[in-house]
């Protein structure tokens, strides 16, 4: 198989970027989400907003960790099936590299007091990505009665009620359909 120069420039950019968003990232996925925007979006251009938007809500419905899903959907959108690759690889290879350099170091310092508060801070900062990437998607998406109520009851549902996250999405997936195909047979009536 033949990859112009373009495609692989491609290729490696999109190595590049994921693996610096992995490398220095913490907290997953929804707290790499603000990056993949500055980046692949305003940065590069290589997507709008709204695809963004699709990509994370189809990589949140999917199984596996959103960061991947996302980095192998923007990969595969941008350059085929060999930027998902690069993608993915650069996303994945900092957390393997860090967890397995750590894991050693770790088991030697978890009582150290300086540590101790090192991971506080990092999950502070972690917590404040994560409402940042969800206050994005919130001004991103559509705003009507329907998607507030089902917003808030799929909170309640997960927050209050313990209840299973993949239920509650495909719940609101089906609700979703289910609010359309009802739109459309009211606008055939009139």
């Amino acid at each position: 198989m033949k990859f112009s120069k373009e495609k692989m420039k491609r290729c490696l950019e999109l190595f590049l970027i994921f693996f610096k968003i992995g490398a220095f990232t913490f907290g997953g996925g929804m707290a790499m989400i603000p990056f993949f925007e500055r980046e692949v979006v305003e940065k590069k251009k290589w997507i709008d907003k709204d695809v963004l938007l699709d990509i994370v809500v189809v990589s949140e419905s999917t199984p596996g960790p959103i960061a991947i899903n996302a980095a192998t959907f923007i990969g595969y959108r941008t350059a085929g099936i060999m930027g998902s690759v690069c993608a993915t690889l650069g996303v994945v290879l900092p957390s393997f590299i860090i967890i397995l350099a750590l894991s050693s170091v770790l088991l030697y310092v978890r009582d150290v007091p300086v540590v101790n508060y090192a991971l506080r801070g990092i999950r502070a900062g972690v917590l404040a990505l994560v409402v940042k990437a969800l206050w994005g998607l919130f001004k991103q998406s559509p705003k009507n009665a329907f998607s507030c109520v089902l917003m808030f009851l799929s909170f309640v549902a997960v927050a209050i009620f313990d209840a299973k996250v993949l239920i509650v999405i495909i719940s609101g997936a089906l609700l979703g359909l289910a609010s359309l195909l009802f739109s459309r047979k009211a606008g055939e009536k009139k």
